[in-house]
Parts: structure tokens; C-alpha cells; sequence
């Protein structure tokens, strides 16, 4: 049982448990993505919330592709409702979501293969307020938001 409200079996419990034991910061990537991205803060509050942080601060708004966010194959095994709970208001992941220009897009790519750590583009950044989800793949022209690897963990 894994906090009480989803049941896991043996290795996937074990992958996940590690995960929220032991997660591994992004701080070379953070470092590599010193003035190439435009905002950038760790996933610790769950997605949604941290992003909100970034979105109020920068008086923008953002629209999120809900299931271009990244997971881990434990979590991509789950019934996709769960996928979504977890990826976006799942917490304490470590992981970094930022925003970069597009025009960055190939420094973004190098900042990544440098640190060794993949990145998505999960969304885009707009004028306006709050925070919309969608359901494509695809994000259009404009500033990305991206997310570095896998979340790995369910629901922390």
C-alpha cells in the first residue's frame, strides 16, 4: 500500500518507494540552464502548484499539456485518471519544470545533453492569467514549459 490509498506490488513499490526516499535533484541541469531558461523552479509542491508560483510571479499564464508530461513506467501502467492526479499535483519529485524561449530551444537541448538529464515540452506560456490543461502533444510558438525526465514517483 503506498500512502495508504494505491496498492502496488513488489518492484514497482520498491521503484517507487526509492524514487520518494531518494529523489535526485536536477542541480547540474539548473546549472547548465543559467540564462538560457527564463524562469525555472523545482517540482516539490506538484506541478500545478509550482508552476502557479512561476505564473503569478511572471504575471503570464500557461497551458499545460496534461499528457505530454513525462511518468515513469510505473506510473504509465496505472489507470490514466491516477497518471494525471500524480503527474500534476504529485509532489516532492525534484524534478525542475522551466521556461525557455523557442528561440533557445537547440541551447536548451545542449544545457540538457550536458547535465544528462532529458527534457520535454509539456506546454506554453501566454498572455493573461492561470493555468489551462490540455490534452495534445503538441505545444505551439511561443515560450515553452518543459520538464526534465520521468516524474517517478505516484502520489507523495
Amino acid at each position: 500500500m503506498f500512502r495508504g490509498t494505491h496498492r502496488l506490488a513488489g518492484h514497482d513499490f520498491d521503484a517507487v518507494r526509492e524514487a520518494m526516499e531518494r529523489p535526485q535533484p536536477r542541480v547540474a541541469l539548473g546549472l547548465a540552464l543559467r540564462g538560457i531558461a527564463s524562469s525555472a523552479i523545482d517540482v516539490s509542491d506538484g506541478l500545478l502548484g509550482d508552476l502557479g508560483h512561476i505564473l503569478r510571479c511572471s504575471g503570464v499564464a500557461a497551458v499545460v499539456e496534461a499528457d505530454a508530461v513525462p511518468r515513469s513506467a510505473v506510473l504509465a501502467a496505472q489507470p490514466l485518471p491516477l497518471q494525471r492526479t500524480c503527474t500534476l499535483a504529485g509532489g516532492d519529485d525534484y524534478e525542475l519544470v522551466f521556461t525557455a524561449p523557442r528561440r533557445v530551444a537547440d541551447r536548451v537541448q545542449a544545457a540538457a545533453r550536458e547535465a544528462r538529464t532529458a527534457v520535454t515540452c509539456i506546454g506554453r506560456i501566454e498572455a493573461g492569467q492561470g493555468l489551462r490543461l490540455g490534452r495534445s502533444r503538441r505545444a505551439r510558438a511561443g515560450e515553452h514549459l518543459r520538464l526534465l525526465r520521468p516524474l517517478q514517483g505516484l502520489s507523495r
